[in-house]
């Protein structure tokens, strides 16, 4: 199935790099915002939404690649080609001095507007939870 790439950038109200890696760049931070509890083995995160004691969602995702204070890409394991990733990724305005987080995502045609509210929701708790 072809796939669409959207791009959503999210101005942060932050500089520092070190802090808002802390929630993109590890499992115990993408739990805060983005699933329920996200653990990390061997290249390997696992994302559950739900509690334990009712049914889970839950999917694992592979890391690709990464750069401490820039960038996270990952593919969904059940997507077949590295080419279907997603990528949480930090950038400095060279105008405010601020960060922006910047979140790249190829989904299926159909669900394009449905995986917007769902970042839309996922950078709402992401505000919440820190104050970025």
């Amino acid at each position: 199935m072809k796939k669409t790439k959207i791009c959503i950038d999210y101005p942060l109200a932050t500089k520092s790099y070190s802090m808002v890696w802390k929630l993109i760049g590890h499992a115990h931070g993408l739990s805060k915002w983005i699933a329920d509890y996200v653990e990390e083995e061997n290249g390997i995160l696992t994302f559950k939404w739900g509690e334990v004691w009712t049914q889970q969602d839950v999917r694992t995702s592979t890391i690709i690649s990464k750069e401490e204070n820039s960038y996270i890409r990952l593919k969904w394991d059940v997507n077949e080609s590295d080419e279907d990733f997603w990528e949480l990724r930090v950038e400095k305005s060279d105008f405010s001095g601020h960060l922006t987080l910047i979140i790249t995502d190829h989904v299926d045609e159909e669900d394009v507007d449905y995986m917007r509210e769902v970042w839309t929701d996922n950078l709402s708790r992401l505000h919440n939870i820190s104050g970025l």
